[in-house]
Order: C-alpha cells, then structure tokens, then sequence
C-alpha cells in the first residue's frame, strides 16, 4: 500500500509541529449543564396523571372525529393540534379530516351551506394551507374571489387582521409559477409590518404573532420551536380550547423530560470522547447538534434515531473542522482513503487526533447496525456508509481546491459544496433509523439527489455561505458560494447575497411542490427532509448560530431543553 503514497503521507502519524489553519471557535456554553439530568424517576408518570392525560387525549380525538354539520368549524381545531406539537397523537384522524375536506371542496360541497364563509378570507387561507401542509394540490384560485379586475388584492381587506396573517401563512406554500401567491405575499407582509406598530399597545399579543410569523413563517420554522412559542400566543386567545392547551402543555412537559434524559445521555458519551483534550481545534456543539436533530424528530417513537443521528452529526461537525481547519494536505490525503476503506487497520496509518476520529466513527457505525439489526435490511448500514464516503471525498476535493489555491467557477463550486454541506448524509442517516418502511427502494431514491434532497442542500448551502463567509475569509478557507458569484458574474456583494436567497426562495418552491401527491416516497421521508431545512433556515437566518451559538440559539436550547411549561 506504501507504493502508492508518498512518504510524507506515511509518516503523518509523526508530525506535531505542523503550521496548522486553527478557527477561533468559542468554547461550549453549557459546560456541564446537561449531564445533571440523569434520574429516570423524571420521566415517570403517575397513575393519576396518566389516567387524566389519557382522558384529555380521548376528548381531543373525540373533537377532531366528531360529525358536524359544517366541517369548516373544525379547521381551526386541527391547525391548533398542528401548531401546538400534538398532532402525532391524531395522524389518523387528522388525515380522514383532511381527506373528507379535500374532497367535499373539489365537489363543491364545502361551502354549500354558509356562503359567507366561502368569502371570509382566514378561512379560504387557511383550508389552503392545511390540505397543502397535508399533500393535497389544492388550487391558488381560492384566492381570486378576494382579488379586484386589476389583479391586485382588495385594500378593503387590511381591515381583516386575522385574514391578512392568515394569507401570509398561506403563501409560503407556494409553487413555482404561483403568480397570485407571489403577490399575496408581497401585500400581506407590507400590511402586517404596520400592523406590528399598530397593535403593539391595542393587542400586544397578536403583534408579537405577527413578528414571529414575518421572521419564521408556520411552513419555514421548526415544528417544535413553533409549538413553545404558540404556546404563549395561544393561551391568550379568548377562544382557545382548555382541554387541548392542558393537555398539549403536558405532552410537552412529558416529552421535556424525555429529550433532557436522552441529551444526558449523549453529553456523557461526549466527555468520555475527552472533546477540548483530543480535538481542541474543534467546535464545541454536542448540545447543539442534539437541538439540530431534535428539530428532524422530535416525537418518543425517534428515541434511538436521536441518539444516533446526534452523535453522527456531532462527527461530521469534527471532521468538518478536520478538513477545513487543522489537517494538513497529506493528513486529508490519508484520512480520506482511511474513510473509504472503512476498515479499522488503517488506524495504523494516522496521527493520533485522526485515530481518535476514525475509531469512533467506526464504533458508532456499529452500533447503528446493531440498532437496527433484523432480517433483510442489512442495505440500511450500506447506504449509511456510502454517504458517509460520498461526505469525506467532498470534503477532500474543497481541500484540493484550496491546496491548490483554486477558486472554481460558481456552478463547479455548487456541485461539490451541495454534496459537503452534509445533508445528504444526514438524510441518509435519519432515514435508517425511521424503521422498516424505509426500503432498499426509499434509498435508491435518495441517492439519485431527488428534486427535494436537491433543494434542501441548496438551502442549506447558499444560508450558511452568506452568513459565515466573511469569518472564514479570516482565515485560510476554501471560496464560498458568495466570493464564487461575485467573481463569475462580476456583482457586489450585496447583488450577490439577494440573488442567492432569491435563489434560496425557488429552492422552497420546489420542496413546496415535491410534499404534493403523487408522492415518490412515502409523507414521512418527504417530512423529515423539508425539517432538516427548517432547521437550517432557524439557526442560519442571520448568522450562523450552529458555530455561534451564544446568543438566540442558546434562548432556543432553553425553552425547549431547561424550561418546563407552566400548567
């Protein structure tokens, strides 16, 4: 094996003086926070208390499946279920909801019985936006009839506040080609950034829904992260059901006390991989990329996707670092081959900060296939590995480029920068641990880079270059997406930032467009991909909050990992 190597990358193991591209990454803020949430009694639920949640759980079902004489009522139930993080316990019956609307409206049947509710705005908007939140291709046209012969919407609908919100949630669902939904969004947000000034002392409640539904839309934020922040919208609304808001705090609560258990878990595994002594060059974020996979699955049935789809994401931020900041040429040169081996021999060959990486990946890859060992899904390890591989060499050729002091051409740089943002192995990755329907089929699937894996890569590529190049462009780092632009197309820098989130916004038509029947896989994949972009629409919307992680990300950590609800 020597005879292909040169001998400065055999002798790798051996350098400890090595000039090396060290990042000015801070330490972890949480220290040892974590590791105190260790006693399952937290976790234990009373006879008494179980009963009464069960008893909660069967009067919210009751409602939902309920024979009513106009089904319409019910929408606003369904979306508050949604909106408050409860809906995985009534997926059955919300989809029987669902498809029962879908069908009474394409037979013209919905409104049949109250017409003024065929021209009340919140609820055209929002029966629009849950049958498109639940795959049904539902027409734009709903909105013409609140439209005048100009193409515009009727300025006489400013004075409906709640429809005007409604609208706005409803246009991020939008397709290509949406004309009409593209002009809804450009009259709703105008109106809603005045009804902020307008309501702040009138109704501050529904100002501060305004302002989070303008930074973070229902479609583009974090089920989970939208949930504890509907919490405190909700509860003020005069109408809100009691049953559901007690029971919804309490599923919270409960599931609290689940993730606090498993992140203790985790962040022990973590101290004993001895992080700041054996990757001191490295970003400190094991509390961070448990919120980051939390944000992909968050319900108790993901309890071992979590474990392993945290500690994955936690290795491929290390190695990330590896090859972007501390390894030498020759080092990549070696891991990489290492990586594509995959074979516990040619640990051997590295420098001891590698060999700590390697062996640990390698562990945590089998105890993955141990996870999900059963007969005939020996394929899920397999493709596991191969993205793992697929990861490393895209990695490897960013750091040609930059030994080589090559700035490649922007669609050149897209290609490989698609495949290192890594969300191709984590999709790979959360789908393995999604059970038996995921098939050979779902992965052969994935690995032809479907539309939507396609668009969630450009997302979470052209985000993260626009908030992070000009740190990196402090230290030696390969061109990003921004300098790449620039340099190709001879724009400003400003230019060049507008036109890579507009080119961020066509990538969520497209998702927009792939979550609608016919479907290629089934709901939960397509969902659990289009969560992986809201999480990375979160904590890069205006810097990058996975490295930096001090200021909003820290109050995000919080009110889903420290603080209870109060009942």
């Amino acid at each position: 094996m020597s005879s292909h190597f040169p001998a400065s990358i055999m002798k790798t193991n051996d350098i400890y003086d090595t000039k090396r591209s060290l990042a000015n990454f801070h330490p972890t803020i949480w220290k040892e926070h974590f590791l105190s949430f260790t006693f399952d009694d937290a976790l234990k639920v009373d006879g008494g208390m179980k009963e009464r949640i069960e008893k909660l759980k069967e009067e919210i079902r009751m409602m939902v499946i309920a024979s009513v004489q106009n089904p319409l009522v019910k929408l606003n139930l369904v979306d508050s279920i949604q909106r408050l993080g409860v809906s995985y316990h009534f997926e059955d019956e919300i989809e029987q909801f669902s498809e029962h609307i879908y069908v009474s409206y394409n037979n013209s049947l919905l409104f049949s019985s109250n017409d003024s509710q065929d021209d009340d705005l919140h609820i055209s908007a929002l029966l629009f936006r849950l049958l498109r939140q639940h795959g049904y291709r539902i027409s734009c046209d709903i909105f013409l009839k609140f439209m005048d012969n100009n193409g515009k919407f009727k300025e006489s609908l400013v004075e409906d506040e709640r429809g005007i919100l409604s609208l706005y949630e409803a246009s991020h669902m939008r397709g290509h080609g949406e004309a009409l939904l593209e002009e809804a969004l450009e009259f709703t947000t105008t109106h809603l950034k005045a009804y902020i000034h307008l309501y702040s002392n009138i109704n501050p409640n529904f100002a501060s829904e305004v302002s989070n539904a303008l930074k973070l839309p229902i479609r583009k934020c974090v089920p989970r992260v939208k949930a504890r922040e509907y919490f405190e919208i909700y509860q003020q609304q005069p109408s809100h059901n009691e049953t559901l808001l007690t029971f919804s705090k309490l599923d919270f609560n409960i599931l609290q006390k689940l993730h606090q258990k498993e992140i203790a878990e985790i962040c022990r595994w973590w101290k004993d991989l001895n992080v700041s002594t054996n990757f001191p060059f490295a970003r400190d974020r094991i509390v961070e990329c448990y919120f980051w996979i939390l944000s992909i699955y968050f319900e108790p049935y993901f309890k071992f996707g979590r474990k392993i789809l945290t500690k994955v994401i936690a290795m491929t931020s290390i190695m990330d670092d590896i090859y972007d900041a501390y390894g030498t040429f020759e080092e990549l040169q070696l891991f990489t081959l290492a990586i594509k081996r995959w074979d516990m021999s040619m640990v051997n060959l590295l420098p001891q900060y590698m060999k700590v990486h390697y062996t640990t990946l390698l562990d945590l890859f089998e105890e993955m296939d141990k996870g999900i060992v059963n007969d005939g899904i020996s394929y899920r390890s397999c493709f596991a590995k191969e993205a793992m591989k697929r990861q490393a060499e895209s990695y490897f050729k960013e750091a040609e480029w930059l030994n080589k002091n090559y700035k490649p051409k922007y669609g050149e740089y897209m290609e490989v920068a698609l495949a290192s943002s890594g969300y191709e192995l984590l999709s790979t990755i959360s789908f393995v641990c999604m059970g038996d329907i995921a098939t050979k089929e779902v992965f052969e699937w994935l690995f032809d880079c479907p539309k939507i894996l396609k668009a969630s890569t450009t997302i979470s590529r052209l985000m993260d270059d626009v908030v992070s190049y000009k740190f990196e462009k402090e230290r030696e780092h390969i061109v990003s997406a921004v300098e790449c632009y620039m340099s190709n197309h001879g724009r400003s820098e400003d230019e060049t930032c507008a036109e890579l989130l507009k080119q961020v916004e066509d990538a969520w038509k497209t998702i927009n467009e792939c979550c609608l029947h016919p479907m290629n896989v089934p709901m939960p994949f397509l969902i659990c991909l289009l969560n992986l972009t809201r999480v990375m629409a979160l904590l890069y919307s205006h810097e990058d909050g996975y490295t930096n992680s001090k200021g909003r990300t820290k109050l995000l950590i919080q009110s889903l990992l420290i603080d209870p609800l109060h009942l």
